[in-house]
């Protein structure tokens, strides 16, 4: 699983600059442009914590392999989401919620590993 988090980590960061460069070259309108930056730090504030969770999982056990799903899964959603909705390619962003709520599992998942200690 370490591979997998370290590959999605850094594949998101590689996504959130792609994002970032888009949103301030693309011409896009202001509102866009502020979503798309947002869909950016998105991805860009958790490409290192799936890094992290794929170091902290040798420690952690299953802990930190379910706060790295749950980082897998929710940035796609959430951050696509919000792209999408920045790019006009849909109305309202209804993945986010459930990609927001699975990024904040994640981080939840990380306090109770760090408070457990190895948990194999």
């Amino acid at each position: 699983m370490a591979r997998l988090w370290i590959a999605l980590g850094a594949l998101y960061g590689l996504l959130g600059v792609a994002l970032a460069a888009y949103s301030a070259h693309a011409g896009l309108d202001d509102r866009a442009a502020i979503l798309l930056g947002r869909a950016s730090e998105i991805a860009l504030w958790h490409a290192p914590a799936l890094l992290f969770a794929a170091l902290w999982r040798e420690r952690a056990g299953r802990l930190a392999d379910a706060a790295g799903l749950a980082f897998a899964l929710g940035v796609p959603l959430f951050s696509g989401a919000v792209a999408a909705l920045a790019l006009g390619l849909v109305r309202h962003a209804a993945a986010a919620p459930f990609g927001g709520s699975l990024l904040m599992l994640g981080w939840a998942l990380l306090v109770i590993s760090a408070a457990r200690g190895k948990q194999n």
